[in-house]
């Protein structure tokens, strides 16, 4: 978009970005698992319908901090990347700010809606497994079966 070769400025920022979503993956996952494992331990997990009640809040919680993380980012890299191309360093701080820029957008995509669909799916098979399992009857004891 802005006619960037790839270089080592170009490099730092997609580690920059790579270490930002990461985190941000990380938080909406440990959410996730949080609501989860609180919908279990009160015994209000007892269908799909329930875990994605439980998905739909554990992500609403992360939506505000998410996009007040990425807003924050961006209007502070937004002068770097507009900076005058004449100033010392600048072409280098540009070419750090653009991948980042970019990226944080999709990350945002990413954390809000993949992860927590990916969670769903991740997280039904376990259920619809633990039903199964939990409808089949328990051998007696002595028996061979």
């Amino acid at each position: 978009l802005l006619d960037y070769n790839m270089s080592v400025a170009v490099g730092v920022g997609f580690i920059a970005l790579a270490g930002l979503a990461a985190e941000t993956g990380i938080v909406m996952l440990v959410y996730l698992d949080q609501i989860y494992d609180t919908r279990i331990k009160e015994g209000r997990m007892n269908s799909i319908h329930d875990l994605y009640n439980a998905i739909v809040e554990g992500a609403v919680m992360r939506v505000r901090p998410k996009l007040m993380t990425v807003a924050t980012t961006i209007i502070g890299l937004l002068p770097v990347m507009v900076g005058n191309v004449f100033e010392s360093g600048s072409q280098v701080m540009q070419r750090i700010a653009a991948p980042m820029v970019g990226g944080l957008v999709s990350s945002t995509i990413l954390t809000l809606l993949i992860i927590p669909s990916f969670y769903m799916l991740w997280k039904s098979f376990i259920l619809r497994h633990q039903f199964r399992l939990a409808r089949q009857p328990i051998p007696a004891e002595g028996s061979d079966a």
